[in-house]
């Protein structure tokens, strides 16, 4: 997607008129996308929602990126990192967030610490870039330094082991990184071998300390991929790519231990065909639980016991959805944003309070190979 000199100055314009003069009723918005095999992408992209409609404006290129696969923003909302999921050696990039027009400046780039970088998050502090590399199988720590740059790598811990798919889990896949709410501890759950392994971050060094117990064992052949927490923090769901499942664990912060509430299917029973789960994301009121089906293509909601976090299907949202690769709910709590990876597009959603159900607003954007979504804004929820 290029666009003409014109065309990006009056697109730019358009982004600034919406953050300047209705900036409590908009947030900015941040695609990570596949640039591979000349699918039409050229890097990160950004846009506006509109908090109100639920509109996103005209995509614009912020940074050109060889595979930005994921990204994510750092706490302050002034930088931004990528991986790029190119060549046998990954890497990772800083981006410097321009306040007035949102564009992105490379900062820096250090190795990832593996091959096939997948995801990247922060710590609570902000002071370390967090990665996993999905074909090595590994996970990664770097030091933000000042100014948003990146640090040499303090850490790379790598797994071993292997579990029951013949083809996707004869070693280990470490697909996605996170630190606790409470900041004690960091998960990386691997597909490949179908554990939650859990970390102490070292502050002051960098470093990654196996934790006691030193992972969350899964069900073999579930594959997990993402997880998310409640916003009280008391429980932590994983998306299980492989048997198209969400296992929800009760989190105890004082001794650190995990133990299973329940694990619930993402399909629906008289669904057959195949599938791969992605992504999972709790509403920011804490009511209810989204999961990403490719194959069914499909959002699947669940509703939240505040009780126990158990979970309850409500629906699965299926309209004008194919290939959901990555979703996010914006931080009012009002719209949920599909990125359908193989039909080029993003639709938003509106989100009733009362059900949890996702409504088609109607609004559509077209990207290229869209992989993930990051809001900047401090909205409050609603």
């Amino acid at each position: 997607m290029r666009f003409k000199p014109f065309s990006l100055f009056v697109i730019t314009m358009l982004w600034l008129a919406a953050l300047s003069s209705a900036s409590a009723d908009s947030c900015a918005v941040y695609f990570g996308t596949y640039t591979r095999a000349n699918q039409g992408s050229e890097g990160i992209y950004r846009s506006v929602l509109d908090l109100e409609t639920g509109e996103l404006s005209a995509p614009v290129l912020a940074a050109r990126a060889n595979n930005p696969s994921f990204i994510e923003i750092h706490p302050n909302g002034r930088f931004l990192a990528a991986v790029s999921e190119a060549g046998r050696a990954g890497s990772v990039s800083a981006y410097a967030i321009d306040a007035t027009t949102g564009q992105l400046t490379l900062l820096n780039q250090q190795p990832s610490g593996g091959s096939g970088p997948c995801h990247v998050s922060f710590d609570r502090a902000g002071q370390y870039c967090l990665v996993t590399n999905y074909n090595s199988g590994s996970a990664s720590v770097i030091p933000v330094l000042p100014k948003g740059l990146l640090g040499d790598p303090t850490a790379c811990v790598q797994h071993t082991g292997a579990s029951l798919n013949p083809s996707r889990q004869q070693g280990p896949h470490a697909h996605s990184v996170n630190m606790t709410p409470d900041g004690r501890l960091i998960l990386v759950a691997d597909l490949g071998i179908d554990k939650i392994m859990i970390y102490r971050l070292n502050q002051d060094t960098g470093a990654l300390v196996a934790h006691d117990p030193p992972c969350v064992p899964m069900t073999p052949g579930a594959g997990p991929r993402h997880l998310c927490f409640s916003p009280n923090g008391k429980q932590v769901y994983v998306i299980n790519e492989l048997n198209s499942t969400v296992t929800a664990l009760a989190y105890d912060s004082a001794s650190g231990r995990f133990s299973e509430i329940q694990t619930v299917t993402t399909l629906p029973q008289d669904y057959k065909g195949a599938n791969g789960c992605a992504e999972v994301r709790v509403h920011p009121s804490g009511k209810f639980l989204y999961g990403s089906n490719r194959g069914h293509n499909s959002i699947v909601v669940y509703r939240i016991d505040p009780d126990n976090g158990r979970l309850s299907w409500v629906n699965h949202e299926t309209r004008d959805i194919k290939t959901p690769r990555n979703f996010n709910i914006d931080p009012s709590g009002q719209f949920c944003v599909v990125a359908n990876q193989d039909s080029a597009s993003v639709v938003v959603f509106r989100i009733d309070p009362g059900t949890g159900g996702l409504t088609p607003t109607g609004h559509k954007i077209s990207i290229a190979s869209p992989v993930c979504i990051r809001f900047l804004s401090t909205k409050a929820p609603r």
